[in-house]
């Protein structure tokens, strides 16, 4: 049980943080193999990226064929890297592909339908926001997304595409009542450099970003005086990407989820087909929870599911309400079985997971992300599970 007065903080990156643009290389590649081998192929990509340098690597098995340079400069593009003065750019970058083919021996597992690996997969939501997500990362989230709408519309013609965001919550009794604490982190060019101190960001770019991004996105919660807003903490952020920092796919585990509200299992999901549970079964995890929340089951709920490689079954699922539900938590983990089909390929159909939609959901977050296209995010159960339960609205 969590005190009756908490404080809680979630943190989220841009889409030209160094590990997300990893991700979101990794998950093109993806999607040119689902497009082309949508029932076949066999994808584990993982993208590393530091000063002037990608190398894309891991195990792929498909008859498509995939021009990595073209693929990653293009994506590096549509991100923004597209100038020199960002200290990474996409027509001089040097690409590197080692890539090689999955094993046989998960093959064989896999193929008939198996899971492509062991592990633990969370799935959560709670009613916090109209997303039934944890409102201190949907906050973040949309303080990056802000940035980035400012940087692509040229509002804002100094934002670089590297940025971060953090958002500390205060809640009582379960209740968020206020936001004392805001930092962002914006990548930005010499332009808005002091003058007098060249350690130092203008403060007339810092007052900017208060006025553009943190006040209107937290327009309901942010109070002069009490919020205390810190906008690039170290003075100036003129050196970021890959430039300043090496990038990995998968480093951004919390950011990709719930953003540490619940446990983590491990897996990360960028570059990884639908047949590898890390991926799917947290999507089926999250599908789960948010139509029992949704249904009025209960006001939160975390959902686990666990899985043996090459076994079709989880070999267990767990549920719990954390004391909100209106019937036990046993109850829900019968309702789970009775009403899911949990196995890798049920999960693959049910929420039709072969198709190419993985690149969007590399940066700002794979859940809370409505009217994306995203199947995991629908509530079109609700009905089925109060019918289950006999609940009359």
């Amino acid at each position: 049980m969590r005190p009756k007065r908490y404080i809680f903080t979630s943190e989220s990156v841009t889409e030209g943080h160094p590990d997300k643009v990893c991700d979101q290389i990794s998950d093109a590649v993806l999607d040119q193999i689902l497009k082309s081998d949508p029932e076949n192929g066999r994808v584990a990509c993982e993208t590393f990226v530091t000063v002037g340098l990608v190398i894309v690597g891991g195990e792929i098995t498909t008859t498509a064929h995939i021009d990595i340079n073209r693929l990653v400069r293009g994506v590096v593009a549509d991100i923004g890297y597209t100038d020199w003065r960002y200290g990474f750019d996409t027509k001089s970058c040097a690409i590197l592909n080692a890539i090689g083919r999955q094993s046989p021996d998960i093959a064989q597992g896999v193929d008939v339908g198996g899971a492509g690996d062991q592990g633990l997969m969370v799935g959560y939501a709670c009613r916090e926001t109209p997303e039934l997500m944890p409102f201190p990362i949907m906050m973040a989230h949309r303080l990056v997304r802000r940035l980035a709408e400012l940087r692509k519309d040229r509002t804002i013609p100094w934002l670089g595409p590297d940025g971060k965001s953090q958002v500390t919550v205060e809640y009582r009794d379960g209740k968020v009542v206020a936001v004392p604490k805001v930092v962002v982190a914006t990548q930005h060019l010499e332009d808005v450099v002091d003058k007098k101190d060249n350690r130092l960001m203008a403060a007339a770019a810092k007052e900017e970003i208060l006025d553009r991004v943190i006040r209107p996105v937290l327009k309901d919660y942010f109070r002069d005086g009490e919020t205390e807003c810190i906008v690039n903490g170290t003075g100036k952020f003129v050196v970021g990407g890959p430039q300043s920092d090496t990038g990995v796919t998968g480093r951004k585990i919390i950011v990709d989820t719930y953003g540490g509200e619940v446990p983590h299992g491990g897996g990360a999901f960028s570059g990884k087909d639908p047949s590898k549970v890390d991926r799917s079964a947290s999507y089926m995890a999250r599908y789960i929870a948010k139509n029992i929340v949704a249904a009025d089951l209960a006001e939160k709920c975390e959902i686990q599911l666990a899985y043996a490689i090459g076994v079709v079954d989880p070999v267990s699922v767990y549920a719990c309400s954390h004391g909100t539900g209106k019937v036990e938590d046993e109850q829900l983990v019968r309702l789970i079985r009775d009403n899911f089909d949990l196995t890798p390929a049920g999960i693959i159909e049910s929420l039709k997971l072969r198709r190419p939609i993985y690149r969007k959901t590399a940066a700002y977050g794979h859940f809370g992300r409505e009217g994306e296209g995203f199947t995991w995010e629908e509530t079109d159960r609700v009905d089925q599970l109060r019918a289950a339960l006999k609940i009359k609205e």
